[in-house]
């Protein structure tokens, strides 16, 4: 059977979202891993979305609380809001109350990726804090570390993520998720879905 991994993230600008395609592509690179894009619930209005020049959102699913319980492993995503999780995908968690009771998530491994408007914006901060989110559920979090050998100390150019997953800068909402960051973000699904394949098979 295969093992399931759900890439789940909240995207306002797309930034997110790109991370998440890559981050797909590498975790359905390891052979026996099913791997599923998901898009957490908006909870702005579309009045409010429009006066931000947020463009409409894909057509990704939108996940509900009970359909985690379905996957072996995830890997969430969300943009920064100063130096921690969005709030749409905060409230997402928030729903997961019942689950957190029954802990029907506990032992799951889990990774995180994020997109912060500057360099100074939380690539760090944005990860660190979210891990309590884990921890509540018993789930295992998955690092990416120093994996990505010497693509985490290149310094040629300006590149988000970390070693606690994938990562993009923003900026003013033009910059667009270079190669670097892709690569990593490759990585990291090819990673963690490696870790998964393991857990899942020694359980």
């Amino acid at each position: 059977m295969a093992t399931k991994i759900y890439i789940v993230y909240y995207s306002t600008y797309g930034h997110v979202e790109k991370l998440a395609e890559e981050i797909k592509k590498g975790a359905s690179s390891v052979e026996g891993v099913e791997a599923k894009l998901w898009q957490v619930p908006e909870t702005l209005p579309e009045e409010v979305l429009g006066k931000m020049g947020a463009p409409p959102k894909s057509d990704v699913p939108i996940i509900t609380p009970n359909e985690l319980t379905e996957a072996d492993g995830f890997i969430f995503g969300f943009p920064t809001r100063f130096g921690m999780m969005a709030a749409q995908f905060k409230a997402f968690l928030d729903a997961t109350g019942g689950l957190w009771r029954s802990q029907q998530l506990a032992g799951k491994p889990a990774g995180l990726f994020y997109s912060t408007g500057s360099q100074g914006g939380g690539q760090e901060t944005t990860p660190l804090t979210a891990i309590t989110q884990l921890v509540h559920h018993g789930m295992i979090f998955v690092p990416v570390g120093y994996t990505f050998g010497a693509g985490m100390f290149e310094m040629g150019s300006v590149k988000g993520g970390s070693p606690y997953g994938a990562g993009t800068y923003a900026g003013d909402g033009t910059r667009v998720p270079t190669e670097p960051e892709l690569g990593l973000a490759f990585h990291q699904g090819q990673y963690f879905a490696g870790v998964a394949k393991k857990l899942k098979s020694s359980s």
